[in-house]
């Protein structure tokens, strides 16, 4: 019996209710525990805003100033409360502002529903006014996605949206839903979705799969793990930490998976990938066995893949089967949940230490101190360091603040040095790199989780991209600190520029507005530091104001980020100045 047979069935055994389309997708979205939702109105979703006007003591609806803000506002509230995001807009150009952000959630697995108004199902294909094919568009960047003509589809597509989104490796879905089908009246019931079709949201772990990783992992005398947001979304932070103490193995983290790990862990060893740390990405030729566990080898993760632990036998333990195999080879794949599979593995692997290998990396660690670390958070001399800002946020939230960035060397700069003692605590674009996703992903974070502490590391050039949502800040009163580090220019693409291009600096300086009076003009306090003895006590006077503050922190305009392993060269070429 399929799906909608099933609903058919059970919906005569449930009472039912009379009522219009867009009061059905209220409904479904209070059945769904929603509480919480961005979005921007217009025509072709208008009646869907008429319901939830009348149900504003369940659903608290944030406008936004621009649909993309509403995005990754959704994204940044299901990151950081683990939920699952809710953004909506209009049809034609409020359905395609948001794509920027379904793409990002898509590429960095968050999982979120997003639903656009369209016109009535008599006028699709005739070019009306504000139409688009949203489901064309989306089809590559989502999940699943699903054009909703007939009123009485609503109950079981929302149900459906929602089981998707948040199931096995999390993703977004796009529900467009025609105007008629928002007018049309409909015998409402509603019930959770559990299963769909051939959509194994959770594999069966094969033990015997599980068994040779054990055993390789247990003959290995360079072992190392690779950990990444897989950790979070499966919740298995506890696994991943018992793991690494039994084994004695060091670990490091791409930028998805910071925080499922205490960055003061004795066996968090670091950052992988283009801007990582120094050991982490030099060991990943040198260890035998490298264990990678919810991350799928991105290219600023790997380099150049023909240089990539050729000398390893890897393990790869990833939910997704289409991520086996795609990039890099593995010796053993477990396929599953990663909290299902460590708590199979742990009873199957050797304690150990591994004391001489620990070594090598902090050999390493030394020397990036020296030639980096030390002069990028500890100087005495010269502009003020995107570095030592973060090291000075660090003193002041011990770890305990979620950092929200935008895209660029502040983020690169956030990642690496920026302390965190729980999980779900960084919230970045990894696999899109979209500039403009940190204000709005902050707001959401905060209203995600309202009793921590958020802090919005943004550049000069991303906070530009979307600096309207201060008007939600202005609206809402919702309370984060905006950290901006600016630089005067568009610093990750200047940094390139400089080292391969000759300094040829094509369209990458800008020329700033007056940063403080634009916060200023939208009710927000803000301040301007460029001095050195100035910033501990500005960045003091931030974390302890009531409400939300924009902290402007002039830095070196042509500082770079390094380690750096260039483009085209493999890991082992990391270049530390």
């Amino acid at each position: 019996m399929d799906t909608l047979t099933k609903t058919k069935s059970s919906a005569k055994a449930k009472k039912t209710v009379r009522m219009a389309g867009a009061a059905a997708v209220v409904q479904s979205l209070i059945a769904e525990g929603v509480d919480l939702m961005f979005g921007y109105p217009g025509g072709a979703i208008m009646p869907v805003y008429d319901e939830l006007y009348k149900s504003q003591d369940k659903i608290n609806h944030v406008l936004v100033r621009h649909e993309e803000g509403a995005t990754h506002a959704a994204q940044g509230y299901a990151r950081a409360s683990g939920r699952v995001g809710v953004c909506i807009a209009t049809s034609g150009p409020g359905a395609t502002n948001l794509v920027t952000g379904i793409a990002d959630a898509m590429i960095d697995s968050t999982p979120m529903v997003c639903i656009t108004g369209q016109v009535p199902k008599h006028l699709l294909g005739s070019d009306a006014f504000q139409e688009c094919d949203i489901i064309g568009i989306t089809m590559p960047v989502t999940k699943w996605n699903y054009q909703i003509t007939e009123a009485a589809e609503i109950p079981e597509i929302f149900a459906k949206a929602f089981y998707i989104a948040k199931s096995g490796r999390p993703g977004p879905v796009v529900i467009d839903i025609t105007k008629n089908a928002q007018f049309d009246d409909l015998d409402f019931v509603y019930e959770k979705c559990t299963k769909v079709g051939s959509y194994v949201a959770r594999p069966t772990v094969n033990q015997e799969q599980v068994e040779a990783a054990a055993e390789l992992i247990n003959e290995a005398k360079r072992p190392y793990i690779l950990f990444g947001q897989g950790i979070i979304l499966s919740g298995a932070e506890a696994e991943l930490t018992d793991l690494v103490e039994k084994t004695g193995i060091p670990a490091a983290w791409t930028i998805m998976g910071l925080s499922a790990m205490p960055t003061d862990h004795p066996l968090n060893v670091g950052m992988l990938g283009m801007h990582g740390n120094y050991g982490p990405n030099i060991m990943t030729n040198e260890c035998d066995v490298l264990i990678a566990i919810g991350m799928r080898f991105d290219d600023r993760v790997t380099g150049n893949l023909a240089k990539y632990a050729k000398q390893a036998k890897v393990i790869h333990i990833e939910i997704d089967p289409a991520e086996i195999d795609k990039n890099v080879k593995t010796e053993v794949a477990v396929l599953g949940d990663a909290k299902d599979v460590l708590k199979a593995l742990l009873p199957l692997v050797n304690k150990n230490t591994h004391t001489d290998w620990h070594k090598r990396f902090k050999e390493c660690d030394k020397l990036e101190y020296e030639k980096v670390i030390q002069k990028e958070t500890e100087p005495t001399e010269g502009a003020l360091t995107m570095g030592e800002a973060i090291r000075g946020v660090n003193e002041l939230t011990n770890g305990d603040a979620i950092i929200v960035t935008d895209v660029g060397q502040h983020q690169m700069i956030a990642c690496r040095y920026a302390h965190f003692n729980s999980t779900k605590s960084n919230i970045t674009s990894g696999g899109l790199g979209t500039m403009g996703f940190c204000l709005p992903a902050a707001i959401g974070a905060k209203m995600g989780a309202p009793e921590r502490d958020v802090i919005a590391v943004v550049g000069d050039g991303g906070i530009q991209m979307t600096i309207q949502e201060l008007g939600v800040i202005l609206q809402t009163g919702v309370n984060i600190k905006i950290l901006l580090l600016n630089n005067e220019f568009l610093g990750m693409v200047r940094q390139w520029q400089q080292l391969f291009f000759d300094k040829r600096y094509a369209s990458t300086e800008m020329v700033n507005p007056d940063f403080q009076l634009l916060a200023q003009a939208y009710g927000i306090k803000a301040k301007r530091v460029s001095e050195r003895a100035d910033l501990s006590d500005a960045l003091k006077e931030m974390m302890e104001h009531e409400g939300s503050f924009f902290l402007e922190v002039m830095v070196g305009k042509e500082n770079n980020v390094f380690p750096m392993v260039p483009s085209g060269a493999g890991v082992g070429d990391i270049r530390l100045e």
